[in-house]
């Protein structure tokens, strides 16, 4: 790798240790110093510190089962090579910063969540009806890959009631509570997020670039033979 590639890459290797930094240092407090379902005022009743643990994806999505537990943890490790390499192969094409950091952010924030997954249960004990314990001396609360995420972040801004006439997809004939934003998260999901809706929307011209270059590639090649 040249010295460019390597200047490339500072910015969003800074960026991937400040995430990871945060991220870690915030759910190892949580994990250290809260229950399972304790929570803790922001501001007001639209932001809290609430503790919840979940065995899948960003925002609390979950895929059943130790096998699908397993699965995904495999998942996580076999994206975050192919991400970091893709990385690597940008900062050598000297593409825009703001994409390399892009990258860099969903980066951090896949390797957020391996940690849990892969060394949580292996180094805590349960934080059920207790404040998890560091390194306990009977083991922790799983295995490797078997770990769960820690997530910390409700805003439940907006609480309403959805009258039952206008509940299309269901057959319920009763109001239904409704909470915008449910979910749970943490900083590796927002990272994720923030990174995936940047390239989304302010670096689609760079990928419309590098394919209208391989076309051009492909083309004279096929000129050669």
């Amino acid at each position: 790798m040249g010295n460019k590639s390597l200047t490339n890459l500072k910015l969003p290797v800074s960026l991937i240790i400040i995430v990871l930094f945060l991220d870690q240092a915030l759910k190892i407090w949580v994990k250290t110093h809260m229950l399972i379902g304790e929570q803790i005022p922001i501001f007001g009743n639209w932001a809290f510190i609430h503790f919840t643990e979940n065995n899948g994806m960003a925002f609390g999505w979950e895929i059943g089962g130790e096998i699908g537990k397993l699965i995904l943890s495999v998942f996580r490790i076999i994206a975050v090579i192919g991400i970091g390499w893709y990385l690597i192969e940008l900062a050598k094409k000297e593409a825009p910063k703001g994409l390399l950091a892009s990258f860099a952010l969903i980066f951090a924030g896949a390797v957020g969540n391996i940690i849990d997954s892969s060394f949580y249960g292996m180094i805590f004990s349960e934080s059920y009806r207790q404040i998890a314990e560091f390194m306990p001396e009977g083991g922790g609360y799983s295995s490797f890959l078997h770990g769960r995420v820690v997530d910390m972040f409700y805003f439940p801004i907006i609480k309403t009631t959805i009258p039952a006439g206008v509940q299309f997809w269901t057959s319920n004939a009763e109001p239904m509570p409704f909470t915008f934003f449910r979910p749970v998260f943490n900083i590796a999901d927002s990272s994720i997020f923030i990174g995936t809706v940047s390239i989304l929307l302010f670096h689609r011209k760079f990928f419309k670039h590098e394919k209208e270059n391989l076309e051009i590639l492909n083309s004279e090649q096929t000129k050669t033979l």
